[in-house]
This record gives structure tokens, C-alpha cells and sequence, in this order.
């Protein structure tokens, strides 16, 4: 069969459309980037003022989250987002240092590093999760070994994404550069996210077989 022929089997619009939106999630990155932004920025315009700081990202955090609870996101989502800004502004208040208000993003990547890491080791990929829960599939994504190697192998992908902000996020955080964490924050949230989906789509659509129905159509054994 062609090459041609197999994008044509594997890259159909429909798949390709539908990992993207369920995927892509620029509004929830966008989301998750205003925060810190914000305590950076009221940080240094009120002369280096950590009750300013936190007050002013949670003032954003609560906007946000009004924002999507009224565009119907779920209510939980909305609220562990806001608690996480509240979290992180409290631990500069009690430690004193601004650079910890950045500290539960610091936990959260490395947490969801590992959490994508066992689902690979347990067979059970989170990406094949994510994208066969939306597409209704139960369980039947995971009863073809091709797309439960195709998911396993993209997976890998958003572990990187989490380990690249780890790498930078880190030094940063103990050199106390707030500013260059800051602009970090920008640079490795909506690009990043964009990248990283952008790269295991491609990582799916390499690793099924030219013969392959697409993501929509698992193969089961009969």
C-alpha cells in the first residue's frame, strides 16, 4: 500500500479534528498561565509585595474561574484550579519567598510525569484514556494492540512536556529568579501544550498500520 494511501487510511480528518479539540486545550492552558503571570507581575509593580502578589493572581484565579463555570467546564476542575493559585500564594506568605508561590506547579509536573509514566508501565496510557473516554469507547481502544501501542508510544510525549518544564522550572526556582519563572511560565504552557499535541498525533499516526480504521474505529478481537 502507498504512503499516500495509508495517510489517507490513518490521517483522516475526523481523528485528526477530533485529537486536536479533545487534546489541544488552549483555553485551559491559557487558563493556567494567567495566574502566575499575574503574581509575577503584582509582585514587581507593588515593589516586591507577596500579599500583592498572591492577592492579585487569586483576584485572576477567581476571574477565571468564574469565566469557565459559566461557559458549563466542570465545576471540579474549576475549583482544584483556583485552590492550587490559593495554595501556592499562602506558601509564599508562610515561607516568605516569593519564588514558592511556583512551588505546586513544581509538584503537580513532577506528579503528573510519573502518573503518565505508570500508565505506560501498567498498560494502561493515560492519552488512550483521555481520548478513548471522550470518544465513548469503554474499554474496546485498549482491546486493539495497535492502538494501545500507538497511545503508549505518544504518551511518552506529554511525559516530556512535563520533564522539559521540570528542567527549566527547577533552576529557576532555586535561584529565586522569579521574572525569568515567570516569562517560563508563558513560554511553557499554550506552545508547549501546542507542540506536545501536535507531536503525539504525529507519534499516533506513525505507529498504527496502513490498514488501520482510525481512532474512532477500534479493532476488537471478535
Amino acid at each position: 500500500m502507498t504512503q499516500d494511501r495509508q495517510a489517507e487510511i490513518v490521517e483522516t480528518p475526523d481523528d485528526r479534528d477530533s485529537f486536536m479539540r479533545l487534546l489541544g486545550g488552549r483555553g485551559s492552558a491559557i487558563d493556567a498561565m494567567l495566574p502566575p503571570v499575574a503574581f509575577g507581575l503584582g509582585w514587581y509593580l507593588s515593589g516586591e509585595s507577596i500579599a500583592v502578589g498572591g492577592l492579585v493572581a487569586v483576584a485572576v484565579g477567581a476571574v477565571v474561574a468564574g469565566w469557565r463555570l459559566s461557559q458549563r467546564a466542570r465545576p471540579l476542575a474549576v475549583l482544584i484550579s483556583l485552590l492550587a493559585v490559593a495554595l501556592g500564594a499562602l506558601i509564599a506568605l508562610y515561607t516568605g519567598d516569593a519564588v514558592d508561590f511556583f512551588l505546586p506547579r513544581l509538584v503537580t509536573n513532577a506528579l503528573s510525569a510519573l502518573a503518565w509514566m505508570t500508565s505506560i508501565a501498567i498498560r494502561w496510557p493515560l492519552l488512550g484514556v483521555v481520548v478513548g473516554t471522550a470518544l465513548g469507547q469503554a474499554r474496546r481502544w485498549r482491546q486493539d494492540p495497535d492502538l494501545l501501542r500507538a497511545y503508549s508510544r505518544a504518551s511518552w510525549v506529554w511525559v516530556g512536556q512535563y520533564v522539559v518544564r521540570l528542567v527549566v522550572f527547577i533552576p529557576l526556582w532555586l535561584v529565586d529568579w522569579i521574572g525569568p519563572l515567570t516569562i517560563a511560565q508563558v513560554v511553557l504552557t499554550w506552545p508547549l501544550v501546542a507542540v506536545c499535541v501536535a507531536g503525539s498525533w504525529w507519534v499516533v499516526r506513525r505507529s498504527l498500520p496502513a490498514d488501520h480504521p482510525g481512532l474512532r474505529h477500534p479493532r476488537t478481537p471478535e
